[in-house]
């Protein structure tokens, strides 16, 4: 994997977990479908122009959208709602070993032992910087957040091949066309008229959509097709463990959290166990 690769995959947890913070405060004026919902309408507006519909792919991009997007982002809010956070936090990323199991059945991509004790460390790291998860009685709500991440890397995987055909931008965007318009729909049948939340949204509300919908959509996503594009699932899925690491420091610094010191250890580790998989000895001639 060059470094060139390597800096486009980290950016990609980079965008991501800066974008989860910033979009914590936006969801007390948008109700979280409506938000979601925004954040993929946007680039789809303005890209769609540039990327005409692929022939012959428009059952499996829904499909991909619908599974990855619409059904994730409905299960993983709704269990969002009955467990804590720190717990969430874990949970979600078990979107990893899923998307590597997934890519096993479906792409027959075998992962190599340095990878999965790469990823047994990070994996070591997120316990350590979440805590140990309070599930008692929230049994439902796991359910609903595993859930949401099978569902995430399931269509993360299915689009690995689309990818391949049509390009990681051309993916992205059309990923958003299906997507967006169904989220606002989900939003305009469980909160009511979108136009209301739209009209009394405050000025930092309407940076966050900005942010979400010109640069962390297109930009993060645009980078994670085309890192998953070429190499396997296995060697990219684990960039994501570094979400809860940008989170933190997003957090640090925009909102002034002060978080305990064992959160900083599990960050290391977490570093750690990612660099053992990104980074390789380059092959002899």
């Amino acid at each position: 994997m060059s470094f060139r690769d390597i800096l486009i995959a980290i950016s990609v947890p980079i965008l991501l977990g800066f974008g989860f913070v910033v979009a914590k405060p936006a969801m007390q004026h948008f109700p979280p479908y409506l938000l979601m919902g925004l954040r993929f309408t946007i680039p789809a507006l303005i890209l769609v122009w540039w990327f005409p519909m692929p022939k012959g792919l428009f059952r499996d991009l829904f499909k991909v959208s619908f599974i990855g997007s619409t059904l994730q982002y409905g299960l993983t809010y709704n269990g969002l709602n009955i467990i804590d956070a720190s717990s969430a936090v874990l949970l979600v990323q078990l979107e990893v070993p899923f998307g590597i199991l997934i890519a096993f059945f479906l792409l027959k991509e075998i992962p190599k032992i340095k990878n999965l004790i790469g990823l047994a460390i990070a994996f070591i790291g997120v316990f350590i910087l979440t805590g140990a998860p309070n599930l008692e009685g929230k049994y439902f709500g796991v359910l609903l957040t595993l859930s949401g991440a099978f569902t995430w890397s399931l269509g993360a995987v299915m689009a690995k091949p689309l990818s391949k055909k049509i390009g990681a931008f051309a993916l992205m965007t059309w990923l958003c066309v299906f997507s967006g318009p169904l989220l606002i729909l989900i939003s305009t049948i469980v909160n009511g008229n979108p136009i209301q939340y739209i009209l009394s949204a405050n000025f930092y509300s309407w940076i966050t959509v900005i942010y979400l919908g010109f640069i962390m959509q297109p930009i993060a996503y645009g980078a994670w097709y085309y890192v998953l594009r070429k190499h396997p699932v296995n060697k990219i899925m684990p960039v994501l463990l570094l979400l809860p690491v940008t989170g933190l420091l997003t957090a640090i610094f925009l909102l002034g959290e002060e978080p305990a010191k064992q959160v900083f250890l599990g960050g290391t580790i977490i570093v750690f166990g990612v660099g053992m998989i990104l980074f390789s000895k380059p092959k002899k001639k």
